[in-house]
């Protein structure tokens, strides 16, 4: 600090005092003085923070991540196992979009809406909509609720790589974007074990389609909520739900009380034709009428001897469903059937049918999910009706990758051959069907044992219960976990 020069005033240094500075007399040059936030360097643009070594923090982590020691080895969930202080952490570049969002409970189901972007997006940021229901704690039952969600600005991986032939400032704006998630919520006093959305028919080209979700819930009612308005709303600022809105439009009793797992909407009746079916057995059908309102059949179709767990209309035969049982059977009904019994029933598992999808694109194809972490395709034109139940026939593909119960699968709706899998280990699986056994190529699994050659892709998330692929998305997926929701899309499919 330099001392004042001879020519000053006392007036000046009377002046400096009344300002605040320090009397500077007989002050050495090179004094330093004891800074208590000696940590805060000051200048004139900004105070940056240093850390233990004098350098930001900023710049000192991002050296030691560089000098880390990342294990590279393939991590398998189910056969390797974390060591203390170990995380896992995905591979970015396999990514081209990747987000994760977070809920306030847990929702153990959802399903994705079709919007009015139209289809085959491939244009970034992305938006989906979709619709779940919540898992409340024990004791915060009130707290359960239906959320009807949008997710925007859904961004792409960014790499670091920018093409010419690209605008930068798009470029820029995307890469800022961050993803937001808006939620509309309808009140719910018990928890959600499956929910399915169906969508009617436009009435014209500038009226949306009409939008039902149907809970299956622990208390064993079916609510149906038309969830039209709260799909606007978030593109109609101002626009309100109302209280009456927020109710169920129809309320299935007929399982009266029972808990139940299984629903399922008809793609084949516009207006809409609903299965579910309860841990007792029994499966109930409810039909919409011309008029907007429900009629359920209170007569069931019985035949299985434990918990319905699945149900799934065929994609391309109007009056045929598929159901899965805890009694490891896959029974295939006629809707129009006076008996209610079944047409077709075939021993899969020797442990629970958790899940089943049937291929939209080859309909004889049904998936089968279960219990023992095995998933298996089947080749329904083999199956052969018997009076009692059918051995277990030979399976057109069958994985037991998994060491966990499969908690979902889906079918590609556009690739036949291509299949995801949601497991108790945490994972979501991705597998192409298409990949020959016989050829020596496929079977190399890069020195990684124990990998079967069909298997494309693995996604790790805690606790993720099911997975849907995005029928305007080519590629994207989202999936639902104990910590919110991912929205995914490889870039392996």
């Amino acid at each position: 600090m330099s001392k004042r020069t001879a020519d000053q005033s006392e007036e000046d240094e009377i002046r400096a005092l009344k300002s605040g500075q320090r009397p500077q007399d007989g002050q050495p040059e090179d004094l330093d003085f004891e800074d208590e936030f000696e940590d805060e360097f000051e200048s004139e643009d900004e105070i940056l923070e240093a850390g233990v070594d004098g350098r930001p923090d900023e710049e000192r982590e991002a050296e030691e991540r560089e000098a880390m020691d990342v294990d590279q080895d393939t991590f398998i969930p189910g056969r390797h196992k974390l060591e203390a202080g170990q995380t896992l952490a995905p591979d970015t570049s396999t990514y081209e979009m990747l987000h994760n969002l977070e809920a306030p409970w847990p929702c153990l189901s959802f399903d994705i809406v079709k919007d009015q972007l139209g289809d085959n997006r491939k244009s970034y940021p992305q938006t989906v909509y979709a619709v779940a229901g919540t898992q409340a704690a024990r004791g915060s039952e009130k707290e359960n609720r239906i959320m009807v969600m949008k997710m925007s600005s859904l961004g792409r991986m960014d790499r670091g790589e920018q093409s010419e032939s690209e605008d930068e400032d798009d470029d820029e704006e995307e890469q800022s974007l961050e993803p937001i998630l808006e939620t509309k919520d309808i009140p719910l006093n018990t928890c959600t074990n499956r929910i399915r959305v169906h969508q009617t028919p436009q009435a014209s080209s500038s009226t949306p389609p009409t939008t039902l979700s149907a809970v299956m819930t622990e208390s064993g009612d079916v609510f149906i909520h038309d969830v039209t308005p709260h799909l606007a709303s978030f593109d109609n600022p101002g626009m309100t739900i109302s209280a009456q809105q927020n109710k169920p439009v129809s309320t299935i009793r007929a399982h009266k009380k029972t808990e139940g797992y299984a629903i399922d909407w008809s793609p084949l009746f516009p207006a809409g034709k609903l299965l579910t079916g309860d841990i007792d057995g029994r499966i109930f059908a409810t039909t919409r009428t011309e008029g907007g309102g429900f009629v359920t059949d209170t007569t069931p179709f019985t035949g299985h001897s434990s918990s319905v767990e699945e149900l799934q209309w065929s994609p391309s035969e109007r009056n045929v469903f598929a159901s899965g049982s805890a009694d490891g059977t896959v029974k295939i009904w006629d809707a129009r059937s006076k008996s209610r019994k079944p047409a077709l029933s075939v021993q899969v598992a020797n442990t629970d049918v958790n899940v089943l999808s049937w291929s939209r694109n080859t309909t004889h194809l049904l998936a089968s999910g279960h219990e023992d972490g095995e998933w298996a395709v089947w080749d329904l034109r083999q199956w052969k009706p018997s009076v009692t139940t059918s051995p277990k026939p030979n399976s057109v593909a069958s994985f037991k990758f998994h060491k966990e119960q499969i908690t979902s699968v889906d079918w590609h709706p556009t690739d036949d051959s291509i299949v995801a899998v949601c497991s108790g280990d945490n994972t979501l699986t991705l597998w192409d069907l298409a990949v020959e056994l016989d050829d020596e190529e496929s079977r190399d699994t890069a020195g990684v044992q124990d990998v079967p050659p069909q298997l494309l892709f693995v996604h790790y998330m805690e606790q993720i219960k099911e997975s849907h692929w995005h029928p305007q998305i080519p590629g994207a997926l989202m999936a639902t976990g104990g910590n919110g929701f991912n929205v995914f899309k490889t870039i392996s499919v």
